[in-house]
């Protein structure tokens, strides 16, 4: 089989003008070309959008992710190709990727297989620029900072209480924790920063769930980048950098085109984590792809109990967004894994292990009902699945209410999701959805957090740090606290420690610190280990990227 770089470049690519004038309708006027194959939508069309009447909106999500890859791109950019493929305007909504994952352990996000977006390489890098305005929005208002407290600091910000962090998109481990204005007293007040990855930023939060330009900057000016020696919050409206901050961003903010292997729409913008930031694509691009199709198929980062939670209490309620269907994306593998099958061995039938595993697809099942959508669940089938095993699993999803199919889109492309799509069209056409959040925003800031760890994690209780404490009281006094929580947590177990695998129940959630983002308008909770900077493997994947004479990149994937 070829690799997914081998099948992405071996495809004949149409202009992205002539994909957006035959299955969009949008002329070339309408776009703003990133090369011949990129292009971002102007914001004069975009305004063009907000009068058109809304298609359906389908949310892909999964268990939680194991060594041996669930495939939830791959599955979402398939379906979405076979809804055209039977008749439907479907346009995808993603996430553009980070180089940290990229260039560490996790590899791309354009999909795999025969169900992928192209360019596929350019994707992966710098793409159109997205993450390097961030990036540097980000950076600059750090810059701006430092320099008032270098310059007089008439605002009386207490260096100790300095809570804006630079950042840049890739995993760094050694910049999480330094200290800075060493040298000459012109070189800036010595004091301990930090660093975050760029999809971790609250920049990247505010351009996801920005409506336009305009909620961009009003969004820009609430950000809290430190507290005065009165313990009075500064920001950076306070800093006269919200401006600045919106001139790096203004092409950002527009979403990006490309197409699929099959020439069908994909629009692919933001990128926010899910373990540690909110998980969706911009609210703009979600919007555009409904106003674009009848079917808008997005996905929302890691397992159901991150991305889909953040999806459906931050994202959805900001936006005004409803759900029409969830599909829950699995695989026999993973769910072996998750009964204790080592990486090595998922590939020998075990039923045993399968049944015992299987409990980390149930809890994601009862997660998804609490919000009372219709589930659509898919196993994203391996060569090494037995009927045995895929019946096993079939039989317990539909005892539990769900709809199933099975998902060949890797191997097959379209062809292979069509089963997947017609049931999702049996979904959507059950109205059967009565969407609701799983908690109101006027309840107190540990009742939200403990209603998502007892509720979607299962945990038996939540143990707070002192200092998360403290800050839990400060931003109840500040009158943060009627807005949604967004819980870092690691993406590989329900709770927040990565080796318990399966279903763990009763467990104590760990919360360490809570900060608000409140531009993007939540609460940011750490638990447990988790990193907002994350490191590189022992083998990370940059060491088999490379690119020939001819300029053709190997090695990616």
């Amino acid at each position: 089989m070829k690799t997914d770089i081998e099948i992405a470049q071996e495809n004949v690519m149409q202009p992205i003008s002539k994909v957006c004038e035959e299955k969009l309708g949008i002329g070339s006027d309408s776009l703003e070309a990133y090369g011949k194959y990129k292009a971002k939508l102007s914001e004069e069309y975009l305004k063009t959008l907000k009068s058109k009447k809304r298609g359906k909106l389908v949310l892909v999500t999964a268990v939680n992710p194991t060594p041996a890859g669930e495939g939830k791109t791959t599955t979402s950019i398939g379906l979405s190709d076979a809804l055209c493929k039977i008749g439907k305007k479907s346009v995808l909504a993603l996430r553009e990727p980070s180089l940290g994952p990229c260039f560490g352990i996790k590899g791309g996000a354009a999909g795999g297989g025969y169900a992928q977006v192209v360019p596929m390489d350019e994707l992966n890098l710098h793409f159109t620029g997205d993450f390097h305005a961030i990036t540097s929005a980000n950076n600059l208002l750090a810059a701006l900072l430092d320099n008032h407290i270098q310059q007089g600091n008439e605002l009386g910000i207490d260096p100790r209480r300095v809570v804006w962090k630079r950042c840049e998109d890739m995993n760094d481990r050694a910049l999480r924790n330094i200290v800075i204005g060493l040298g000459a007293k012109a070189d800036g007040m010595v004091r301990e920063d930090h660093f975050i990855i760029t999809v971790a930023s609250e920049i990247m939060a505010i351009l996801c769930l920005a409506e336009d330009l305009s909620d961009l900057k009003n969004r820009l000016s609430k950000i809290i980048v430190a507290y005065d020696f009165n313990g009075d919050p500064v920001t950076a409206k306070d800093l006269n950098a919200v401006g600045s901050m919106a001139v790096l961003l203004k092409d950002a903010i527009k979403p990006n085109v490309i197409q699929t292997l099959e020439h069908n729409p994909a629009i692919v913008h933001g990128g926010p984590f899910a373990n540690i930031a909110h998980g969706c694509n911009s609210v703009r691009a979600t919007k555009a792809a409904l106003s674009l199709g009848d079917i808008c198929v997005t996905e929302a980062g890691f397992g159901a109990d991150l991305g889909a939670e953040k999806f459906l209490d931050i994202k959805c309620r900001m936006a005004g967004l409803v759900p029409d269907t969830a599909v829950l994306v699995a695989t026999v593998r993973s769910l072996k894994y998750n009964g204790g099958i080592a990486k090595d061995e998922l590939t020998k039938p075990n039923t045993d292990a399968l049944k015992k595993g299987i409990v980390n697809l149930e809890k994601h099942i009862e997660n998804l009902q609490s919000y009372n959508i219709p589930i659509v669940v898919t196993l994203n089938r391996f060569i090494s699945d037995t009927d045995e095993e895929i019946n096993l699993v079939r039989e317990f999803c539909e005892k539990r209410g769900c709809r199933f199919a099975m998902s060949e889109v890797w191997e097959k492309g379209s062809e292979g999701g069509i089963a997947l799509a017609e049931e999702v069209l049996k979904a959507i056409d059950s109205n059967s959805n009565q969407f609701a959040p799983i908690y109101p925003l006027d309840i107190p800031i540990k009742e939200k957090i403990e209603t998502i760890a007892k509720k979607i994690y299962g945990a038996g209780e939540v143990v707070y740090s002192a200092s998360a404490i403290k800050e839990i009281t400060h931003l109840t006094e500040m009158g943060l606290d009627k807005t949604p929580v967004c819980i870092a947590k690691t993406q590989y177990s329900l709770s927040d420690d990565p080796k318990k695998l399966g279903r763990p129940e009763g467990f104590t959630l760990n919360v360490r610190d809570v900060y608000a983002s409140s531009g993007a308008g939540f609460i940011v909770v750490l638990t447990g280990n988790v990193m907002t900077m994350p490191g590189l493997p022992k083998k990370p994947a940059a060491y088999n990227i490379d690119i020939t004479d001819d300029g053709k990149i190997i090695g990616l994937f």
